[in-house]
């Protein structure tokens, strides 16, 4: 964890999504005293239905999504200064509802989504954070999902939770272990079949996956403890059941789920204290509500 003057940039960052018109603003919670800004750099469009994952400690990525088509590009946040930039490097498609995880200090991963077919994808794209060049894993998923949610356990794996096979939404959870590349399935799988669902990770500890929809809209959040990559459930719960929410984390201390859908569009802010995994909301909001946003976190070096 950082130390000194790193502490006062560590943030979570909450970009684009729908409101209900689409949003190109980027949301900055400082995680010292949880208050709220907006970055004066916006993503290169506006866009929805994307993902985001971050190399901590020095900057944050938001990759594809859908504008008023299917988006290949990937915007950059480096934390230094809040400033974007665009990476010559594109996702190997153009694809919508992805999800994105990172190994900080080495490289990110965007996995999955929807194609412009409308056909839910498999592959994995990598970006080297040494030089942001984009590469494709041998392993994919263990099936195309889209409307899923991803996390990591920075330094060991990433986790990738729920979605929809084109057919059904799906309990299972495929962890990409990132020493070898390799992807396994756990035999542990979440309460019941989800999607357009949102997670977060305290780094070396658990992960925790919230909110979606089986049929219904869920308010539920279920835990995979990473030591044995073991699932629970916990007591406490979304201050409402919602979908199409995003969620970071500042690993050591609490974990946040912003926005999504329930009645209407959202701008609430949710915090998971990890020590006890209770539930609370923060007094600050998200500038605009927000449905299908995604969200990283600078929480200082892994």
């Amino acid at each position: 964890m950082p130390t000194g003057d790193e502490t006062s940039q560590n943030a979570g960052y909450f970009g684009g999504g729908y409101n209900p018109t689409l949003s190109s603003s980027i949301d900055r919670i400082a995680f010292s005293d949880e208050t709220r800004t907006t970055l004066s750099g916006t993503l290169t469009t506006a866009r929805a239905k994307f993902a985001g994952m971050a190399n901590s400690g020095t900057a944050g990525y938001f990759g594809g999504g859908e504008d008023t088509g299917y988006l290949s590009g990937i915007d950059k946040i480096t934390f230094s200064a809040d400033t974007k930039s665009t990476l010559s490097a594109t996702l190997t498609s153009a694809r919508n509802w992805l999800v994105g995880v990172a190994n900080s200090g080495t490289a990110g991963y965007f996995a999955g989504g929807e194609s412009a077919a409308i056909v839910a994808i498999s592959s994995i794209d990598k970006i080297t954070f040494s030089d942001d060049t984009k590469s494709t894993l041998s392993a994919t998923l263990s099936t195309g999902r889209r409307y899923f949610a991803g996390m990591a356990n920075s330094g060991t794996a990433g986790y990738f939770g729920g979605g929809s096979d084109g057919a059904v939404y799906v309990s299972s959870i495929d962890k990409l272990t990132f020493s070898s590349e390799t992807r396994t399935t756990l035999s542990a799988t979440f309460t019941s079949g989800r999607g357009i669902n949102a997670s977060m990770a305290n780094s070396g500890v658990a992960g925790y996956f919230g909110g979606g929809t089986d049929g219904a809209m869920i308010s539920g959040i279920d835990k995979i403890t990473f030591s044995a990559d073991t699932k629970s459930t916990l007591s406490a719960t979304l201050t409402s059941a919602r979908i199409g929410l995003a969620g970071m984390a500042n690993s050591g201390t609490a974990g946040y789920f912003g926005g999504g859908y329930d009645t209407d569009y959202l701008s609430g802010i949710d915090k998971i204290t990890f020590s006890a995994d209770t539930k609370s909301t923060l007094a600050a909001t998200l500038s605009v509500t927000r449905y299908a946003l995604a969200a990283f976190s600078n929480s200082g070096t892994l």
